[in-house]
């Protein structure tokens, strides 16, 4: 890391609303659907057509804005954004410039289990999304879909208050959970539902004016931004550094490649030419309106991790990563109850077993094939002395390929614990007799060994022996 510079960075992301209809029309948003089969004649541009804006979408602006100690705005402006592009048939993208819905607001991200840092929120505009170009297909031609024109987009704004590709990873994965939680993005990043641009510049250490910024566009997974900016920093020093300059420019990052390339110079906001759209009324939100939002707000990530330090004897870490989804949360909450309560337990299998099985099988957790009151079921059975840890592990693999629950895994294999005393201090007795010469070392002052005679015994019980009995029945044949 070259300590001599600092870098700078403020991202820009697109969160697509979870509106059913798009922002200024009737036509659908749903993804996937056939080219130009999702585009009116709104969407489209015709001549005549006239906007009509989506309640909707200025109802979970309003929801982002409260959840981000933001203030909305009692009145927003929608105004033109002019430019020529082949994906934006009107010429112009219906967007909002100085008068946004949403402004000054704050997020923190934790850095580790001790530190935090503050990012600002210098805006969060409403804005139209436009079409796709599609270049695949087409033998040396250029084909338009403009079902994506129109869809509702949230352009959320950070101040330049990120130091390194670290945080802006932290922000945007914070920024990603909540919209979710919120339920305004379904946060798909494979479908661009969510996405960002980074803007990136570096400055030396302990200077005040910030260094020329380049932006990085459509940066759409974590990896991805965490790589073009470190290779974007690298590039900006090595070039000031061999006596050039850093030109202000849009990049894209090619993946493949790891390093970003130059797009276009990049343009500043009076070559866009705003101006209020004349077709538009101004957004003019009540406290009233207000007031019914935040009665809807859920549980926010920062609130529902506290409670689950406090409820369940989490720690910040735990908590914070089961608090990183929503449906992941809920999941786990739903263990703990099923499991009478076993909160650290929950946690361990959520975070450990079945995040491991998922991630193996690439399944979403809202998908799995063990539902949380089938895993509070097996927990139950660890916890009752049933079955142990380990044969509990057997189980919820055989669970996860399908066969049943656990209490009919465990009838039908024969997998319950063995936790007759008597039973199994005649298996331990036979194992000290079967090994006369770690006996004489354990007595001798080897008292490791008792590892491996404990391991003995649950070999010898295929692992059906209660491991605290054997410990305690050991111990007390051993020390006699």
């Amino acid at each position: 890391m070259n300590t001599k510079w600092e870098t700078v960075i403020g991202l820009e992301i697109h969160a697509q609303l979870r509106t059913r209809s798009k922002i200024f029309s009737g036509a659908a948003t749903r993804y996937g659907a056939q080219p130009n089969t999702q585009a009116c004649a709104v969407d489209l541009g015709l001549p005549g057509v006239l906007p009509v804006l989506n309640a909707e979408a200025v109802l979970m602006a309003a929801k982002f804005g409260l959840a981000t100690h933001s203030t909305v705005a009692p009145r927003s402006v929608f105004a033109r954004k002019n430019y020529f592009y082949p994906d934006l048939p009107k010429g112009y993208q219906i967007s909002q410039y100085e008068l946004p819905i949403v402004h000054d607001g704050y997020l923190d991200i934790e850095l580790d289990e001790s530190t935090t840092k503050r990012i600002g929120i210098t805006r969060a505009h409403l804005e139209e999304d436009a079409g796709k170009s599609l270049h695949e297909d087409f033998h040396g031609l250029t084909g338009i879909d403009l079902n994506r024109a129109g869809t509702p987009l949230l352009e959320i704004v950070s101040e330049p208050d990120m130091r390194s590709a670290r945080e802006a990873v932290a922000y945007m994965k914070k920024i990603h959970a909540l919209v979710r939680y919120l339920d305004i993005c379904d946060g798909n990043m494979q479908e661009g539902s969510f996405r960002c641009d980074a803007n990136v510049s570096v400055r030396p250490q302990d200077a005040e004016e910030f260094g020329t910024r380049t932006e990085i566009k459509n940066l759409n997974s974590f990896r991805f931004v965490e790589q073009a900016i470190n290779y974007e920093v690298e590039r900006q020093i090595a070039l000031i550094e061999g006596g050039g300059k850093v030109v202000q420019e849009t990049r894209l990052f090619d993946p493949d490649r790891h390093e970003t390339r130059p797009m276009r110079t990049k343009e500043e906001a009076n070559d866009y030419r705003y101006f209020p759209d004349p077709d538009l009324l101004p957004v003019e939100i009540g406290q009233a309106f207000l007031d019914d939002v935040a009665a809807t707000l859920p549980e926010l990530p920062e609130a529902r991790k506290q409670r689950f330090m406090g409820d369940y004897g989490l720690s910040a870490y735990d908590a914070g990563i089961l608090t990183a989804s929503r449906e992941q949360a809920d999941y786990f909450e739903a263990t703990v109850d099923a499991s009478g309560g076993q909160g650290k337990l929950s946690a361990n299998w959520v975070m450990g077993e079945l995040s491991g099985a998922l991630n193996k099988a690439g399944v979403d957790i809202i998908d799995s094939p063990v539902s949380a009151a089938e895993l509070g079921g097996l927990l139950l059975r660890i916890e009752d002395g049933t079955i142990s840890g380990k044969i509990a592990k057997q189980v919820f693999q055989d669970m996860f390929n399908g066969e049943g629950s656990a209490d009919a895994i465990i009838e039908k294999k024969g997998l319950k614990q063995i936790s007759d005393s008597s039973a199994i201090e005649g298996i331990v007795k036979e194992v000290l007799e079967n090994n006369p010469k770690q006996l004489e070392q354990y007595r001798n002052g080897q008292t490791k060994l008792l590892g491996y005679f404990v391991g003995q015994v649950m070999q010898a019980t295929q692992g059906k022996a209660n491991p605290k009995q054997v410990n305690e029945l050991l111990r007390k044949i051993l020390d006699a």
